[in-house]
């Protein structure tokens, strides 16, 4: 007999009701009987306390609890779910009790008294996964999932590792299935499921949801011929304990299954355990080989009964093997070789040393390994980059020595080398005009549609692009008298009716279609431009920066000036002086000369120095604006388009564009030679001054007519042309990606350059505004105009009241003018005399005698 204080009590916290957890529990029970028959000079005996944790963390919490008040257990094995392993984690890191667990916990905390005795490798998995799905070129895939369990670590690493290894051309759709489900509702979603119409499945729930799974799937026809089941080892690891039911409705399912080396001893342990159950339950079905999680009990015990010998030792001073730690350390420094190969914990967790095998679930319940992932070879000699790794595995997992014939679902042999041929009823619009976008054709000889266009060749040559055979048939959206059977708007809806599968052709993107469509990318240029006749030319354009008025009032001043500067300074200044005609051209000269600042006449009186400063800071500033303004319109033509004066063209059908704009004169027109018409006539003659339409219309009309027009970019307030599909369909995606390469490789400029070739004199905003400037009006600089006048009138008033000799120069001038007039009367009066000679004899002496007293 053994002394107590050499017994260690461990707890064993399994399912009891299932299968699996009998099983594990007899492993682990012969593990220990085959330990201690090898080495029975050991002092220490490990005894086992089996408890049902009835497969749910609660129950499996309170047995450990039990387990720990009453047996003083220093060491627990189970775990056979996630929730369980995180309950029990966090019991052991509060007890210092070692937990050797067949799950990893749902967090991502760190629990150091916590070992993971299964073999993990996700990473692995998830990349094998998404190799398989390259191999077989799949493009839309479902995951099927325990929200519960693997929501937040396993489904976004194969999500990502989907995106790495297939360049992103892979579209999935994600359903989570709690375990906790009735068939009810896993019926209902699996149900939705179908009507997404897409056939291959990854599954990674755990063994527990897995049997009603396939059962249910089975009687809803989707293991039939034209499916295909890729599930991960969480539950192939344990399919063998299922029931022969549940893997016969497995059919041609694909798994991941973590390797087991056959071995003597595998086989022996086997064999034993048939016998052992077969006496117990006779009726019971026999175990056809053991799941992973079995043997890996069995290597983990094997590490515990070593750990506790050396942990008694350790402790020899006291006889005790009770430290949690010591324990723990001893069972972390442990290293043999198992069942399931090189056993060996690392920061908790039990290294990997085995590749996954590839299954096949085939007739009768036989399950069959077609391949290895990674390689074997790749395996055991791993070079270069861990991506080079993958890229080279990937490449061995195709090759038909490493992956045999799958049986598919139905029994069917044949490869699913890739998803069902699609092929889609493309609606197509039918145009009046800009035809280069779509032009349909119809030969009534041979009772043929032909459809052409830009926007046809830009969808062949992103469908023949893709990694997949896609067929198609263009349909016009017409009547029966061969016109459009709608609006634009019509015919997008037509797509969300399923008449049609998709839409091809000069369709823009806008909130309200997208309501019930998807738009790929777009391929052509966004937004609205304003088409513009080229200004004609002008042999009178020095004239335009300055308004008329201004024109006249400069003219004004410059005469006023020079009359006042002759006022003040002919007194004084011999340089005024002279015959009539030269003071009146000093006058004009000296103004005149003004401009260039290269007069010559010299200013003697200080108040006509003033009126010249005031005169030269208006002449500065009036020139230097001039010639800013006529230089700009020398160097750009000047295009002057009024909303309200003048009419702008539109494209029939697209009026909301114009109304966003606030445009009033509006006229609709149907093509590029309507629109060319319109603007040769212009608004006075039943025309229009502009047209505004989406670039992409402009482009084409620009490339006949780019000599005499110009396109003014006015705002992105469109979102370009894009094609159509119905909501949720996996080419939106496909496809945008090939317009995006095909745009980055300028296949797309090429094919412009096929339809229209792009001569558009594009001018922004910017330009506009720099290069278009107003004429300068009078208004704009009239406070010029009132300094320089006050200035003059200032001057001349000061001058007037100063001067003497300016008040003898008014008095000689008024004499002057007197003896004029008075010349003048007495020319009337000899002609009135010479007619009536004595009237002219009397009165002449009395109209002298009254001007004399005048």
């Amino acid at each position: 007999m053994l002394a107590k204080q050499d017994q260690v009590h461990v707890g064993v916290i399994l399912d009891m009701g299932s299968r699996e957890g009998k099983i594990i529990l007899s492993c682990i029970s012969m593990a220990l009987s085959d330990f201690y028959h090898l080495h029975d000079n050991y002092s220490t005996r490990v005894v086992l306390h089996s408890k049902d944790s009835k497969g749910e963390p609660l129950p499996a919490l309170s047995a450990a609890l039990g387990l720990l008040e009453n047996i003083k257990v220093e060491s627990i094995i189970g775990a056979q779910t996630r929730a369980e392993a995180n309950l029990l984690a966090e019991l052991g890191e509060a007890a210092k009790l070692p937990v050797m667990s067949l799950s990893r916990p749902l967090t991502d905390n760190k629990y150091p008294f916590l070992v993971e005795i299964m073999r993990s490798d996700q990473a692995a998995e998830v990349r094998g996964i998404s190799a398989l799905i390259e191999v077989f070129k799949w493009r839309d895939v479902i995951i099927l999932y325990d929200n519960k369990e693997y929501e937040k670590d396993f489904i976004p690493s194969l999500v990502n590792s989907f995106q790495e290894i297939t360049h992103r051309s892979v579209s999935y759709k994600s359903s989570n299935i709690a375990s906790s489900s009735s068939n009810e509702e896993i019926i209902e979603e699996l149900q939705k499921l179908t009507r997404l119409k897409i056939k291959v499945f990854v599954v990674h729930v755990s063994h527990l949801l897995a049997p009603r799974l396939f059962l249910i799937a089975n009687k809803l026809g989707m293991m039939s011929e034209g499916y295909a089941w890729i599930v991960t080892s969480s539950s192939m690891n344990l399919l063998q304990a299922m029931n022969l039911s549940v893997i016969e409705s497995m059919q041609g399912v694909l798994g991941f299954k973590s390797s087991i080396p056959a071995s003597i001893n595998l086989h022996s342990l086997t064999t034993r355990l048939r016998r052992k159950f077969y006496m117990e339950d006779p009726n019971m079905e026999a175990i056809r080989e053991l799941s992973a999680d079995g043997i890996w009990a069995y290597d983990a015990t094997w590490a515990l009964a070593e750990a506790v010998e050396r942990a008694r030792l350790k402790n020899s001073t006291t006889r005790s093997s009770k430290d949690g730690a010591v324990l723990l350390n001893e069972m972390l420094q442990t290293r043999f070789k198992g069942l399931s190969g090189e056993i060996q914990y690392v920061n908790g967790k039990l290294i990997p040393s085995e590749p996954f095998g590839i299954v096949n679930v085939i007739g009768k319940g036989e399950i069959k390994r077609i391949g290895f992932w990674p390689c074997k070879e790749e395996v055991k000699s791993r070079k270069g980059s861990p991506y080079q790794q993958l890229i080279h595995s990937r490449r061995n997992l195709a090759s038909t020595i490493d992956l045999e014939r799958v049986i598919w679902p139905g029994g069917s042999k044949r490869e699913l080398s890739s998803s069902e041929t699609i092929k889609l009823r493309i609606g197509v619009p039918v145009r009046f005009g800009f035809k280069e976008l779509v032009r349909v054709e119809h030969d009534l000889e041979t009772n043929t549609t032909h459809v052409t266009g830009f926007s046809i060749d830009v969808f062949k040559a992103a469908i023949g692009a893709l990694p997949y055979e896609v067929q198609y048939e263009f349909i016009p959206f017409e009547d029966a008298n061969g016109n459009s059977a709608g609006t634009y708007n019509d015919l997008v809806y037509q797509v969300y009716l399923k008449k049609f599968d998709a839409v091809v052709g000069d369709v823009t993107i806008t909130e309200n279609r997208s309501q019930y469509v998807d738009f790929t990318i777009p391929y052509t240029d966004l937004g609205v431009g304003m088409l513009v006749p080229n200004a004609k030319e002008n042999m009178w354009i020095f004239f335009k920066p300055l308004s008329k008025y201004l024109w006249i009032t400069t003219a004004a001043f410059f005469i006023l000036t020079g009359f006042v500067v002759w006022i003040i300074e002919h007194p004084t200044n011999e340089n005024f002086r002279g015959t009539a005609a030269e003071q009146i051209g000093t006058v004009f000269w000296f103004t005149f000369s003004s401009l260039g600042f290269t007069y010559t006449e010299k200013l003697s009186n200080n108040l006509a120095k003033f009126v010249v400063i005031i005169w030269v800071f208006l002449v500065l500033i009036l020139s230097s604006t001039y010639t800013a303004t006529l230089a700009s319109m020398m160097t750009v033509k000047q295009i002057q388009l009024n909303s309200r004066g003048n009419y702008i063209g539109y494209q029939s059908g697209s009026l909301g564009v114009i109304v966003n704009l606030n445009f009033k004169g509006i006229k609709p027109y149907r093509s590029s030679e309507e629109y060319f018409v319109a603007l040769s006539k212009g608004s006075k003659h039943n025309g229009v001054s502009g047209v505004i339409d989406e670039v992409p219309y402009i482009n084409i009309f620009l490339a006949n007519y780019s000599a005499d027009y110009s396109m003014i970019k006015t705002k992105s307030i469109t979102n370009g042309f894009a094609f159509v599909f119905p909501k949720g369909s996996k080419l939106v995606q496909d496809v945008s990606r090939k317009i995006e390469r095909l745009r980055q490789e300028e296949k797309l400029i090429e094919m412009e350059k096929t339809w229209f070739l792009r001569k558009t004199t594009l001018m922004s905003d910017e330009d506009i505004n720099n290069k278009d400037p107003n004429t300068i009006d009078l208004y704009d600089i009239r406070g010029l105009f009132v300094i320089s006048g006050a200035s003059l009138a200032i001057a001349l008033f000061l001058f007037i009241v100063v001067s003497h000799r300016f008040r003898n120069l008014i008095r000689g001038l008024v004499q002057l003018i007197g003896r004029q007039l008075q010349r003048l009367r007495m020319f009337v009066s000899n002609k009135v005399c010479s007619r009536t000679e004595q009237n002219c004899c009397m009165s002449l002496p009395m109209q002298l005698y009254i001007y004399t007293v005048r």
